[in-house]
């Protein structure tokens, strides 16, 4: 019996598989997923049995697409905003429906979800910060706050692509304020977002979680709260819509109306 050679292959020819792929930040999708559930495990009992969170318009959410989706919304802590909606959209994945219910979300929980966050909250304050920015956290450089200081500086020029780039992965949630002071002015960097990339843009107003969490949203300050969080319909903007027109639009659907200048809270 003759044993034939087999041909040999070229390297060239030899396609890399990538075992562990990546999200456009460089995170491994794989362990990012094993994250979110893990810090969903951790966190459920603090949004919905210490405290209860009630949700409402997730029917807004049906037949949205994979990508190329910005959700707007006011804020109120760092961090446990954050964790509620990605509850929320875990959820949502999993066919419930304005509720979080039982946590069965947390076995495969959704990976393509994305936030905007300030670059000196999520790379320079320690290590739990650094954990949920590998979550989806997109840093941006504030250019009128820095180091709980009022500054004056360019802007993050990075910053419209790295959020480009969110969008055409999954889902991104960003904060138009910039802050976690209520009434604080709608910033015009997402108008520009919303103008360059057209993204369907669908708006959230939050409730509750001032005064249930200290303003990382790490700490319980009144236990028993209702945390509540509301799903708008999608905003309709067009070519015609001026920067300054969709700034007014955000405002109003994440019911932050403006307020006089000297009525306004200090920044945080």
């Amino acid at each position: 019996m003759k044993l034939h050679k087999l041909p040999k292959v070229k390297k060239g020819n030899i396609k890399k598989v990538k075992l562990l792929k990546k999200d456009p930040f460089g995170n491994i999708i794989l362990f990012k997923r094993l994250l979110i559930g893990v810090l969903a495990t951790f966190t459920y009992g603090r949004i919905n049995i210490v405290n209860k969170l009630k949700v409402e318009g997730t029917e807004n959410l049906i037949g949205l697409p994979e990508k190329n989706v910005l959700f707007i919304s006011n804020h109120q802590t760092y961090y446990a905003d954050v964790i509620a909606l990605y509850h929320v959209f875990c959820s949502v994945k999993w066919k419930f429906r304005n509720t979080v219910g039982i946590p069965l979300y947390m076995l495969i929980p959704r990976a393509n979800t994305y936030y905007v966050a300030a670059e000196e909250t999520m790379k320079n304050s320690g290590l739990i910060p650094k954990i949920f920015s590998y979550a989806g956290a997109v840093t941006v450089r504030r250019s009128w706050r820095a180091h709980g200081k009022n500054v004056q500086r360019g802007a993050d020029r990075k910053a419209p692509e790295k959020i480009k780039k969110a969008l055409e992965q999954g889902w991104v949630v960003n904060f138009p304020q910039g802050t976690t002071s209520p009434y604080a002015p709608i910033r015009k960097g997402t108008a520009h977002i919303i103008k360059e990339y057209k993204p369907i843009v669908v708006p959230i107003v939050i409730d509750g979680f001032r005064r249930a969490f200290d303003k990382k949203g790490l700490y319980f300050k009144k236990r028993g709260s209702t945390l509540q969080v509301k799903f708008k319909q999608p905003l309709r903007f067009t070519d015609k819509d001026s920067l300054e027109d969709i700034t007014a639009q955000i405002g109003d659907a994440i019911e932050q109306f403006p307020i006089k200048k000297d009525e306004a809270p200090v920044q945080t």
